[in-house]
């Protein structure tokens, strides 16, 4: 164990399971003590248990309750060194005008102004860290367009945006943000989609430079290096987890 995080207070949202159950392991293997947050408070505290951390309910899109987790962090440790904006929600494909109105606005109530919300309540005690990290979990969707997602793409392409700005206004403060971008991964959402989108996905990724799909193991290792002192210059930055899928889709060299 290296321990790139020893002594550092970590925060991870959507973290029962999943990408965000991922970062919290290995945070905690890295020596942070991790506090899960998650609307599944099943998995969640089981997740918190396995790796000697803390759960705290939160739904990301409750002003209120990000000001309790805020309360609850601030009693327990005095500061927060890292925040993960990892929860999250897709939608089913679809033209944009198939899409109803209120699960538009429901995509941003999670990914878009989850995160907003988030950092608001926890700004203070990010301050008190000697180098904070705030890490926003966007997608490969929050850098292209794609056609069927196009409300799910808008919402990640807020948190870009979101991010690219807050890590200006920040930086002075001494604290980083930045945004990783997932690409195809192997989630238990990603596997719940049905036999047909999980086929189409398939096809999708045999058509890129690295043909899978990527781990939740994978997208953990990205976030802890933004999270430790090892990208300690990096801020305002977009960092792919895809395989290569923007690269362009793989063909074979011509003879």
């Amino acid at each position: 164990m290296s321990a790139r995080l020893q002594g550092r207070i970590a925060l991870i949202t959507g973290a029962a399971r999943g990408m965000g159950a991922a970062e919290a392991a290995l945070f905690a293997d890295e020596g942070a003590r991790v506090v899960v947050t998650d609307v599944l408070d099943d998995l969640g505290k089981q997740t918190a248990r396995d790796i000697g951390g803390d759960y705290l309910h939160l739904d990301v899109t409750s002003p209120e309750q990000w000001a309790r987790a805020a309360e609850t962090v601030r009693d327990s440790f005095g500061r927060l060194d890292v925040l993960v904006n990892n929860a999250g929600i897709g939608t089913r494909p679809g033209r944009f005008d198939e899409l109803d109105p209120a699960e538009h606005l429901r995509l941003f109530d999670v990914n878009v102004h989850g995160p907003y919300y988030g950092l608001r309540a926890l700004l203070p005690l990010l301050e008190q860290s000697d180098g904070a990290s705030v890490v926003n979990i966007s997608s490969i969707d929050g850098l292209a367009g794609v056609a069927g997602m196009a409300s799910y793409a808008a919402s990640k392409h807020a948190v870009t945006g979101f991010t690219k700005s807050v890590a200006q206004e920040l930086g002075p403060l001494g604290i980083r943000v930045n945004s990783v971008h997932p690409g195809v991964i192997e989630t238990p959402l990603v596997n719940s989609v049905g036999e047909v989108r999980l086929a189409r996905l398939g096809r999708t990724v045999a058509r890129q430079p690295l043909t899978r799909m990527g781990s939740a193991d994978e997208v953990a290792r990205m976030v802890l290096f933004l999270a430790s002192d090892e990208s300690a210059y990096c801020t305002g930055a977009q960092f792919t987890v895809d395989g290569g899928h923007l690269a362009g889709p793989w063909r074979e060299a011509p003879a």
